[in-house]
């Protein structure tokens, strides 16, 4: 079972693709989240990352493409994964085809306000990394986990958010015309409570919408 999720930046792609792996038994390949890890590790991948997106901008695809295929190339992968944030652009999916072929690609759609005010309201804890909406806490300085200092990430601003959706669209929009063509396109509103948009996506995986 080979899964992609595609959407905006606060779509919810990184919560649903959590529970989604969860119950199929897949990895939940998330190119954001090796990223960030190799941005935290301050490697030469991380810090060539990072350039990018701060500036609200896609990082190189030989770069992501190549990651990527080291990732689903292991042994946990053998049954099939979930990919999150890969592949952004037709040219990524192109270069995907070549090494991984998809079963099914969940588009999931939020309007651009609902986004903005979900982004610019994030809070990362500096310890833990458990990620918050200021609307959830009552101390929006310090995670309630482990009472570490909370932080906002520099994409997580508001000029580089407004900028990060103006590159999705502009890069995105063929590559949901490509997997369309193919017939294996599901839309999903990602609106409205979390276990809803579970369910729905499930139904579209199983074949039961």
């Amino acid at each position: 079972m080979r899964i992609m999720f595609v959407g905006p930046p606060g779509a919810g792609k990184g919560t649903q693709a959590v529970r989604v792996s969860a119950a199929y038994g897949i990895p939940h390949v998330s190119t954001g989240d090796m990223l960030r890890e190799e941005i935290k590790n301050g490697s030469a991948l991380g810090q060539k990352a990072k350039s990018y997106i701060d500036k609200g901008e896609l990082v190189p695809d030989d770069v992501i493409i190549e990651m990527v295929k080291e990732r689903i190339g292991r042994a946990d992968a053998k049954n099939g994964f979930l990919l999150d944030g890969f592949p952004r652009t037709r040219t990524q999916a192109e270069a995907l085809d070549e090494f991984a072929r998809l079963d099914t690609v969940i588009n999931i759609y939020v309007p651009d306000d609902k986004l903005v005010h979900r982004i610019c309201g994030r809070r990362v804890c500096s310890e833990c990394g458990a990620t918050y909406h200021e609307s959830m806490l009552q101390d929006v300085r310090h995670c309630p986990k482990c009472g570490a200092s909370l932080f906002i990430r520099d994409d997580d601003k508001e000029e580089i958010v407004k900028q990060r959706l103006s590159v999705y669209k502009e890069k995105t929009q063929p590559l949901i015309e490509y997997y369309s063509e193919r017939g294996i396109l599901h839309d999903i509103v990602g609106s409205g409570g979390i276990d809803t948009i579970t369910k729905a996506i499930l139904a579209v995986i199983n074949g039961e919408k």
